[in-house]
């Protein structure tokens, strides 16, 4: 690839985005972008469209799923694998969210070591390369 890839994170801890953002900058060397929250998102991907969105699932005001929903509505986003971060990953809530339009689900606490390679891994799958 020879463009760097671009991650929009999405989470409402700031303590998550900075540890994601070091993560997949210094050791993936991806370039990452962080929102706030959904409705910060929504309003980051109607200027730019990322390679992949990782996203959290609970977010006060709009949570994952809701935003997810958005996001599936905006034809610039066709294509864009968008995964979910959560710490509620029983075989039932990861099947719920693949149903919702999810492409993988990250458990939350994450591992800094595996992340950028398990995001790159699910952006190349989606694209037919893995």
């Amino acid at each position: 690839m020879a463009e760097m890839m671009h991650v929009l994170c999405v989470d409402d801890e700031p303590d998550i985005l900075e540890v994601v953002q070091l993560v997949l900058e210094n050791m993936g060397g991806l370039k990452v972008s962080c929102a706030n929250g959904g409705a910060k998102a929504l309003a980051w991907v109607a200027e730019t469209v990322p390679d992949l969105i990782l996203m959290d699932v609970m977010m006060p005001g709009m949570d994952g799923p809701t935003t997810l929903g958005e996001m599936q509505k905006l034809p610039q986003l066709a294509g864009v694998p968008i995964v979910f971060m959560t710490a509620r990953v029983q075989a039932k809530e990861v099947r719920e969210y693949l149903a919702l339009g999810a492409d993988a689900v990250i458990s939350k606490p994450f591992n800094p070591m595996t992340l950028s390679n398990e995001i790159k891994a699910i952006w190349s799958k989606k694209r037919g390369l893995g």
